[in-house]
Order: structure tokens, then C-alpha cells, then sequence
């Protein structure tokens, strides 16, 4: 991670110009995330947005619960001032800080993410998948929109060249496709099955995928509540 926010600041004043080209799935990706929100249990009071880059994601969960509050998180300086650009007015607040290390204490209704816990190599995903569990509150929700290794070489090579033909008939120039393969040299990406199998393993139930296109997938965590976790350990026991 401490290698990606350099170049995150590089591209911060360019960064939302192309999402929706960039990201073939743009509307399904980001959308799907949004609905998940709502199965933490009525209209949440308390989001973390992590690696929230420019408030992209965050912007989408305040058109949907407009008294919302979000906390954006991200180590990324100049990202986060364009941010504060594009949310002022609106009931946020900010931490710079890294994913490797302590997240900030909730209790969170959701925590989410969009496009940030890929450049961690895989103990800090893991880690990161046991903070969010430390500091959702009981029935809380980890909704996190990520890009993944394809489950072969033969399927990652194949997504890879889907991805970039999809982007180019969107329109997507030369430069801007140059600028996006400069951010993803700082990928540590991780296939889906093994991303599921961490969430599990750090304390999540109802563990899923709700959204998948190659190499773009929403995945879903729910920390149980109390009385399933007591039922849980007692049928353990």
C-alpha cells in the first residue's frame, strides 16, 4: 500500500475523469455495492469508506441515505483533497492513514470499498478483513467492490485483454489507458476464492459474492449479532 499512494497522488487532479470507461462495469459494480448497504438492517447512521480515494463510492451511498455519515479513509493526501472538493457540504469526515495499519474504532453499521485492498499483498487483505470485523457492530456489513486474480493464467490473461478492449470501445485514449496501467503496477491482486475464504476465517458469516464480471467483484461479509454468534458457538461446542 505505501507503494500505491504515490502514484494515487500522481493521478489525483485526472482520476474520476474516466471511471465509468475504465471500469467496464461501471454502473453494476458501484450499484450492487450500494444496495448491499441496505442489509446491515434498516438505513445506517455510521459508514467507513476505505481507500475512499476521491469520494467516488462515498457520493453513491450519500444519494442513497443523504443523513448518512461517512468517514473516508485513504493514505493518499491529494487524493482525499479532491474529496473534500467534491463532498463539501455533505455530512463526511476524513482520516489519512494506511490500511496496514488500525482502522479507526466504530461501531460501524458497513464499512465498504471500492478499488483500494487490492494493493495490499495478502497479509495485509487479511488484516484488514480482521479489523473491519473488530469494528462493524453486531449485524454490521463489509461490502467490498474489488478487482481479482483470475482463478488460472489462461482466465487472468483473458480478463486482461477483455478489460482493455471493453475500455478502449468505451473511448478510453491512449494516454489515459497508459495512465491506468501505471496505477495497476502497484496490484497485489487475489483470486476471489481465497479472497471469501479470508472473510470467513476472520469471523464473517453470510459470505458472498453478489456481483461478478471477470475480473471485477462485490464481495459481502455480515458480522453476525449477537444471539447468532452465541447460537453458533453453543451448535460448536
Amino acid at each position: 500500500m505505501p507503494g500505491a499512494i504515490p502514484k494515487f497522488n500522481q493521478h489525483a487532479a485526472t482520476y474520476d475523469a474516466n471511471r465509468s470507461r475504465i471500469i467496464p462495469p461501471f454502473a453494476d459494480f458501484y450499484g450492487v455495492a450500494v444496495e448491499a448497504v441496505s442489509l446491515s438492517g434498516g438505513r445506517p447512521s455510521r459508514i467507513l469508506d476505505l481507500g475512499a480515494g476521491t469520494g467516488m463510492l462515498t457520493g453513491f451511498l450519500l444519494d442513497a441515505y443523504p443523513d448518512c455519515g461517512v468517514t473516508l479513509f485513504d493514505g493518499a493526501d491529494r487524493m482525499l483533497e479532491k474529496a473534500r472538493e467534491a463532498l463539501r457540504g455533505r455530512p463526511v469526515s476524513f482520516v489519512q492513514s494506511d490500511l496496514y495499519g488500525q482502522l479507526p474504532d466504530g461501531p460501524w453499521d458497513a464499512v465498504v470499498s471500492a478499488l483500494a485492498i487490492h494493493h495490499l499483498e495478502d497479509h495485509g487483505k487479511r488484516h484488514v478483513f480482521d479489523e473491519v470485523m473488530r469494528t462493524l457492530r453486531p449485524g454490521g456489513i463489509f461490502v467490498n467492490s474489488e478487482h481479482v486474480l483470475g482463478p488460472t493464467q489462461f482466465l487472468d490473461d483473458e480478463y486482461r485483454r477483455w478489460h482493455e478492449a471493453e475500455a478502449r470501445a468505451a473511448g478510453i485514449h491512449d494516454r489515459e489507458w497508459a495512465a491506468a496501467q501505471d496505477r495497476m503496477t502497484a496490484d497485489h491482486l487475489s483470486p476471489l476464492p481465497d479472497q471469501l475464504e479470508w472473510l470467513e476465517q476472520a469471523g464473517f458469516h453470510d459470505v458472498d459474492c453478489l456481483f461478478k464480471n471477470r475480473g471485477y467483484a462485490v464481495m459481502f461479509g455480515r458480522r453476525p449479532p449477537e444471539a447468532d454468534a452465541g447460537a453458533s458457538g453453543a451448535a460448536n461446542a
